[in-house]
């Protein structure tokens, strides 16, 4: 875990214990159930973990804070910020269940309290939240059509409560055609590692 522990000097031994035991619990189930591609597994710590946790460098959770991670898929980037923020709630969601499997052994190996999974499309989702997060499954006004109706308004945490979404590539006509204030992150500000030189993370305040 020497990546995360470069970027993240802040996390406990018992913290950098759960990444690692998380590295191995997807190595053994992913096998069983593909979530993430073979060249990705490879580089978990990178393309997923510290992908993940680009969002820690953004903003700092208060604690108490809710926290929906919506198409979680395999657990991303829900399962990094949950050890990372181990004071605030997360529900991971979900519209395919043999994800969610995966996501549910993580979690068990992690032993990561404050983590509970939701099969269900983001539309169903009645519970509300303080920010959202999400990993590039579709437009940027899409995710928002689909989840902002879990959004409740505050401002306890670093940034007022909102929509945190990572999002690769050119995003300029995407902004201008949504209509709503965005705010870019561009992840290469954040760390030095070229897989992540067009990669952002998307902030939509409430």
């Amino acid at each position: 875990m020497e990546i995360i522990q470069k970027y993240f000097p802040e996390l406990s031994s018992h913290q950098l214990q759960q990444f690692a035991i998380a590295k191995e619990a997807y190595q053994l189930w992913n096998e069983r159930i593909n979530v993430i591609s073979r060249k990705d597994i490879e580089n978990i710590e990178e393309r997923h973990f510290l992908h993940s946790l680009a969002i820690a460098k953004v903003v700092k959770f208060a604690p108490g804070t809710r926290i929906h991670d919506v198409g979680t898929g395999g657990g991303f980037p829900g399962i990094p910020l949950a050890i990372a923020f181990p004071q605030c709630e997360f529900l991971l969601i979900d519209s395919i269940g043999k994800k969610l499997k995966v996501v549910e052994e993580v979690v068990a190996a992690c032993k990561l309290n404050n983590v509970q999974t939701q099969h269900s499309r983001a539309e169903q989702v009645k519970q509300t939240c303080d920010f959202v997060t999400g990993r590039a499954v579709e437009t940027i006004a899409e995710f928002y059509r689909h989840v902002s109706h879990m959004l409740k308004k505050g401002e306890k945490s670093s940034l007022p409560n909102g929509i945190l979404y990572l999002k690769g590539g050119d995003i300029s006509d995407e902004i201008k055609n949504f209509g709503k204030p965005v705010k870019e992150f561009p992840i290469s500000t954040l760390y030095a590692e070229q897989f992540f030189e067009t990669k952002k993370i998307i902030f939509i305040p409430y």
